[in-house]
């Protein structure tokens, strides 16, 4: 959270906290699009969305959210599933590639992180690199986990048009995910799915970084 009480902090903290967001929320948009274009959707490539600048990924709701409240969302990719050969699969399977970036990102900043904070150290600016880094993997690892939630309309939602098959269940969810997701928002919920996770995958990663250094 952003403390308001002490400006100053508040503002070298969102300035450490805006290149780790725009980091990932990129990454997550542009492997939307790079999947869809890939699996014979070009509506996204034809929006310019895949592209490594941030500007038109970004939702300006959505990023006050992330660096005030630690989650967010980003302007969705247009996607045309009548583009698909097979339109459900193929769109879950562009859903899990936002969530998969941000995971990638987030390990990739604990491997680069090790041996910067080593060759730097604290006198050439290897304490500012680290919490950035650190910055870069939380925000990807919160943002793919967020995205995750089974709940229309996020990448987890999509997952279920292929459990569900468009069945009752699914036109359910449709119609309320939205209000249900904006309840675990407001009442801070989100952050017991988000948590276990979050240290669950993040004593994944650090194994996996003990055992390569």
């Amino acid at each position: 959270m952003i403390d308001l009480a002490n400006p100053a902090e508040a503002l070298a903290g969102l300035a450490a906290k805006l290149p780790a967001l725009l980091i990932a929320v990129t990454a997550h948009e542009v492997a939307h699009a790079v999947v869809a274009d890939r699996l014979g959707d070009p509506t996204a490539r034809l929006a310019g969305r895949i592209t490594a600048n941030p500007l038109p990924h970004l939702d300006p709701l959505g990023a006050i959210a992330f660096v005030v409240a630690g989650f967010g969302w980003a302007r969705p990719v247009p996607v045309t599933a009548a583009n698909f050969k097979r339109p459900a699969l193929d769109m879950a399977l562009v859903a899990g590639a936002g969530p998969a970036a941000n995971f990638i990102v987030a390990f990739i900043a604990l491997l680069v992180l090790v041996p910067a904070r080593r060759a730097l150290g604290a006198d050439g600016g290897g304490d500012l690199l680290a919490h950035v880094l650190l910055l870069v993997f939380q925000f990807n690892l919160a943002l793919g986990i967020f995205n995750l939630i089974p709940l229309p309309p996020l990448d987890g939602g999509h997952f279920l048009t292929v459990v569900l098959r468009g069945g009752a269940g699914l036109a359910t969810l449709e119609q309320y995910g939205s209000i249900v997701l904006l309840l675990l928002v407001v009442t801070g919920a989100v952050r017991y799915i988000i948590g276990p996770v979050f240290d669950a995958l993040t004593h994944v990663y650090v194994s996996l970084l003990r055992m390569i250094f």
